[in-house]
């Protein structure tokens, strides 16, 4: 729902360090995959309670992968290095809703694993369209720049990355913040199947 915002405000400072990045011979699948990581640490740092540190490391990740697709713009996009970053973004997502669950599980196990679980609708719905607008050849006018289909909804990435901020600034809160974000992903998961069942007949 914010996405479009939020890309309009940052897309000129992200594609002014892109350019910087790609004169340095930087690739786009290098970002995505050294954010990965740093993702990965963060959400490791989170699960030992460490929520400062996992909150730095997830905001460098969200900056690796606001960089990674207009690097991959300047440089030559693929399709590899687009289906490496959807597949690295779902699992950094949930690996840091687990690294709660680890921190806590008596108070936060429940909440995270129903909030996976509409991650699994969201993203199950998201990724489905894709490829069902591919063989349609239907474009996103609004987000040309995605390297595929990019089906917007309630609960987008800048709503996730505010949650997860959230969740880091606020970690004794986390049970409440996961069952309003898993409510908005379940109300965006009904809303794209009735969307694409009805817009591809």
């Amino acid at each position: 729902m914010l996405d479009r915002y939020s890309l309009q405000l940052l897309s000129p400072r992200l594609e002014s360090i892109a350019r910087l990045l790609a004169q340095k011979g930087v690739k786009a699948d290098h970002i995505t995959i050294s954010g990965f990581f740093v993702g990965m640490a963060g959400a490791a740092a989170i699960s030992l309670r460490y929520y400062f540190l996992g909150l730095l490391l997830i905001l460098l990740n969200r900056l690796g992968d606001g960089l990674d697709g207009p690097l991959a713009r300047m440089t030559g996009p693929t399709d590899r290095g687009a289906f490496l970053d959807i597949t690295l973004d779902f699992i950094f997502y949930s690996a840091v809703i687990v690294g709660f669950a680890l921190a806590e599980p008596a108070n936060n196990a429940l909440a995270a694993t129903i909030l996976i679980f509409s991650f699994i609708g969201t993203g199950s719905t998201f990724l489905a369209y894709a490829i069902m607008a591919e063989r349609r050849s239907i474009r996103n006018l609004k987000l040309p720049q995605k390297g595929f289909y990019y089906l917007g909804g309630i609960a987008e990435g800048t709503e996730t990355i505010l949650f997860l901020i959230l969740f880091c600034l606020f970690p004794s809160l986390f049970s409440l913040f996961a069952w309003i974000f898993a409510l908005l992903c379940m109300l965006a998961t009904t809303i794209r199947i009735v969307y694409g069942y009805t817009s591809l007949r």
